[in-house]
């Protein structure tokens, strides 16, 4: 029997784990996207079917990637530009009385000093931002998509050229057969190459041949991967779109749906390297001003991304990665919970569980039994169902760690659920409290004198990690053999002490679990004030 067929049955004969009841639909949600060039906002009105009617929209081109050349720093100007920028896009969202969700994409997140502007953004600007992995950048990508065009049940290729970063996606419906973000934008290049916007002489040749090198492992990897239709997104898309239907005297209302053809991308890339400046360039027909000094390493970039690929033509879509993140944002809302997010949170958290864990049924185990008591135990700890979903996700990849040695296993895990490709669905930030709360589920508490990481964390998050590590650490104890004897748990709370009652299956003997889970019943204790007593009802 294989790892996935292990795992399937173990949930099978586990029963389903419930899950949070929903929230309330909000009748307005706001999404923001933190890019490399500009920082975008779009309002919407909540409709039917969880579609959506766009309000308002607010775009400021902040250039946050314009740091140093290796775009490892965002500096103080471009720092100011963005809170300000978050401050205003706030305001604008609590005028309709919208929640707002914002993400950040390249340059924040390949920036060491990231925290800072994360902080600075919560603390001057009230936005909470989330730091998403190139892989999840995709997959909102394609969310948003496919509320643009009508390639549903189509085999689909995306490719979203942004300032610091290129996502390449192929999938169909919302399954993801491959995701990769490449360190490729139109304002890397820009920088690399055309300095200030200015093309010398053999500029355009080196980076063509920089982005076939890029480009070339993507290539390997997706060389028996069909599709159907070709999409391209994002504004230096959408800008490339808009030259050639002025080019052919056309002014369409939307560009959504428009094709642009390996051809137009050759025809582009001439033009725009034919104005060696980028005050020459604006005064080409249809162009975007403000980005006439960064088109040219976009336009580079998408001809090349076309040859390599074999892409005919692309059509154009609108809607890329904020409205993805509205969509996002909104099963969110509703808990945390809905068959859209959960489902594919647990499908990644499986799949890693697949590849790194050969004892699925102790994770399924130790998983129902940390939500019997969470569930028992919410209330009194402050936690909620997102945070539900959190312990379970941590729950079933504790050992993940064991696939790089039993040695500190723990840490490891931290490791591989930080590093992994595979969690989608996530921000960065629940990820790290995932890996956290894995990496505390035995040996040393988390503490800020001692752990780096655990002292990087907000306080409120640092109480969240020891809260479910707490729990984890009881459940882990509670099936100590790997036999899964026990079948559940009544929580009994008093106020001073806290017992938890074990039943076994078909009257095992559950000695060993009950002395397990009540040495590592000590975290739990503290964080609740009173003493927690393990025993079996039997």
């Amino acid at each position: 029997m294989t790892v996935v067929h292990g795992l399937a049955a173990a949930y099978e004969r586990a029963g389903p784990l419930e899950r949070a009841e929903p929230g309330a639909t909000p009748e307005t949600i706001a999404a923001i996207d933190i890019g490399t060039n500009s920082i975008h906002m779009v309002v919407a009105r909540i409709a039917s079917n969880d579609r959506f009617e766009v309000i308002t929209r607010e775009k400021e081109m902040v250039r946050l990637g314009s740091g140093l050349p290796e775009m490892k720093h965002l500096d103080d100007a471009a720092i100011d530009r963005g809170v300000d920028t978050l401050r205003r896009c706030r305001a604008l969202a609590d005028s309709w009385g919208a929640p707002t969700f914002a993400v950040a994409t390249s340059a924040v997140r390949e920036a060491r000093n990231a925290s800072e502007f994360i902080e600075r953004a919560r603390a001057e600007a009230g936005v909470e931002v989330s730091v998403i992995s190139g892989r999840e950048e995709a997959r909102l990508i394609q969310l948003g998509v496919l509320q643009a065009l009508p390639v549903y049940d189509t085999d689909l290729l995306l490719v979203d050229v942004g300032g610091g970063s290129t996502e390449v996606l192929l999938g169909r419906g919302s399954e993801v057969r491959y995701a990769r973000s490449v360190k490729l934008g139109s304002l890397r290049l820009t920088r690399e190459f055309f300095p200030d916007g200015v093309v010398e002489r053999g500029a355009v040749r080196r980076c063509r041949e920089q982005v076939r090198t890029r480009l070339a492992s993507v290539v390997r990897e997706t060389e028996d991967l069909p599709f159907e239709v070709a999409v391209a997104s994002s504004g230096t898309a959408e800008s490339l779109a808009a030259m050639v239907a002025a080019r052919d005297g056309t002014v369409p209302q939307s560009l959504n749906g428009f094709r642009l053809t390996a051809t137009d991308l050759g025809w582009l890339v001439d033009q725009l390297a034919s104005a060696a400046t980028p005050a020459e360039r604006r005064e080409l027909p249809g162009i975007d001003a403000a980005r006439a000094d960064i088109l040219v390493g976009g336009a580079v970039l998408l001809e090349q991304v076309a040859r390599l690929l074999e892409v005919e033509e692309f059509q154009i879509s609108e809607y890329a990665l904020r409205e993805g993140v509205l969509l996002d944002g909104l099963h969110r809302l509703r808990g945390g919970s809905t068959h859209h997010l959960s489902d594919l949170r647990r499908a990644s958290v499986f799949h890693l569980v697949e590849l790194c864990d050969d004892d699925p049924d102790h994770a399924v185990q130790v998983a129902r039994l940390a939500l019997e008591l969470h569930d028992a135990l919410a209330g009194r700890l402050g936690l909620g169902g997102s945070e539900r979903e959190l312990l379970e996700a941590a729950a079933l990849l504790a050992n993940v760690g064991l696939f790089i040695s039993h040695s500190r296993h723990h840490k490891h895990s931290y490791y591989v659920i930080r590093n992994s490709e595979h969690m989608m669905g996530f921000t960065d930030r629940e990820v790290e409290l995932i890996a956290q709360v894995a990496r505390y589920h035995r040996r040393s508490v988390p503490s800020v004198e001692k752990h780096p990481e655990f002292a990087a964390l907000t306080e409120p998050d640092q109480q969240l990690v020891r809260s479910l590590a707490a729990i984890l650490r009881v459940a882990i104890g509670l099936d100590r053999n790997h036999d899964s004897d026990v079948a559940g748990l009544e929580v009994r709370d008093d106020g001073g002490v806290v017992r938890i009652l074990a039943t076994p299956v078909d009257g095992s003997d559950l000695e060993v679990e009950v002395a397990t889970g009540s040495e590592r019943a000590g975290l739990l204790a503290e964080l609740l004030g009173a003493d927690v007593v393990v025993s079996s009802a039997s």
